[in-house]
């Protein structure tokens, strides 16, 4: 055998060998998939968690691929699409409320989920704690009950000859009964008197619209959740029609024409789901991922509404605002609460 022949033959072994890696090397990258559980309608806020992915470098068609299940605020349909998930067997599930969360939860305990939104997930006894959430459930919470007082502080504030209102909330919520004893609290030691406006479909809001004009209610606060953000306009234009002083927990509410909104900017909390996606993606467990709170809290008044319907928000409630939507800027539209 000559020399040649040797190095010939060797060319072809290396050739052989280095193939297989090459072929490897050209393999597509693995696209996990991502199950989106909610229990709203798809919004703006979903934008935020696809601005998340993006910022990871998540590509959809290329590493991931998300399965979006929607119940349009029918909590009765949670449970068949959080089980529609599962059989898929996607990688995690996003929920959007505390009630997909509870859906999710219940339909695996072993797939990773990751709340986007929930009101208060320990006292409704999603997780043991926010430092330590155990089992398979992790993600940020958008501390509900505390926030309920606070809005109907500022709303005291805005209008102080206010000494009724009327507290617009789903029982059947798992976070809003949390939230109904926060704002009972804080309406006694502002001196003001509740009415309690239940609602458990979209068939009981003419009724309970009623009873407020009935009683004579001379403002509202709309405790947010999937219901009364299927029926977000009924409620804006009962407001307006009313010339009631309105408080609501979305600023998409005020977006669309609601006078004003106290809380968190969601759409923020969705985008930081992204970040818990990643991290269980790249091998954390949810059991060792704290629960985060907010970050950002927002004070949202809408003037044009305010002087459509003969209202002034005095100068040292405006001046607290984050931001102040005039007549330009305001929109009639749906205000498309996806949670």
């Amino acid at each position: 055998m000559t020399l040649k022949t040797v190095s010939i033959i060797g060319t072809l072994a290396l050739g052989i060998l280095l193939a297989p890696l090459s072929a490897l090397a050209q393999q597509p990258a693995k696209v996990s998939r991502i199950g989106f559980l909610s229990t709203g309608v798809a919004g703006p806020h979903v934008e935020g968690f696809r601005q998340g992915l993006h910022e990871l470098k998540y590509v959809v068609g290329h590493n991931i691929a998300i399965e979006y299940r929607w119940a349009a605020g029918r909590d009765d349909r949670l449970p068949d699409l959080a089980a529609e998930l599962v059989h898929l067997k996607v990688d995690i599930i996003v929920s959007t409320s505390s009630s997909a969360a509870r859906a999710a939860q219940q339909a695996t305990k072993t797939i990773p989920i990751v709340m986007a939104v929930s009101g208060d997930p320990v006292g409704t006894g999603l997780i043991a704690s926010l430092a330590r959430p155990g089992e398979n459930i992790t993600g940020l919470t958008i501390l509900s009950p505390e926030l309920s007082g606070k809005r109907l502080e500022l709303l005291k504030e805005a209008f102080p000859k206010v000494a009724r209102v009327a507290v617009l909330w789903n029982p059947a919520s798992p976070d809003k009964q949390l939230d109904f004893k926060e704002t009972q609290a804080a309406g006694r030691a502002l001196g003001v008197q509740l009415q309690s406006l239940e609602v458990r479909g979209a068939k009981d809001f003419d009724k309970v619209f009623q009873a407020a004009t009935k009683e004579r209610t001379q403002a509202v606060i709309t405790l947010s959740d999937p219901l009364t953000g299927s029926q977000g306009r009924r409620i804006m234009d009962f407001a307006a029609k009313s010339r009631l002083p309105a408080m609501y927990g979305d600023s998409a509410f005020v977006e669309a024409g609601g006078l004003m909104a106290y809380g968190p900017n969601i759409s923020d909390l969705y985008r930081r789901a992204a970040f818990f996606v990643d991290k269980i993606l790249k091998g954390a467990k949810p059991a060792d991922l704290p629960v985060q709170q907010p970050t950002r809290f927002e004070l949202v008044i809408n003037l044009d509404t305010a002087k459509r319907i003969g209202l002034t928000i005095p100068p040292n409630v405006l001046v607290r605002a984050d931001k102040v939507i005039k007549m330009t800027e305001s929109r009639e539209q749906e205000p498309e609460i996806s949670y």
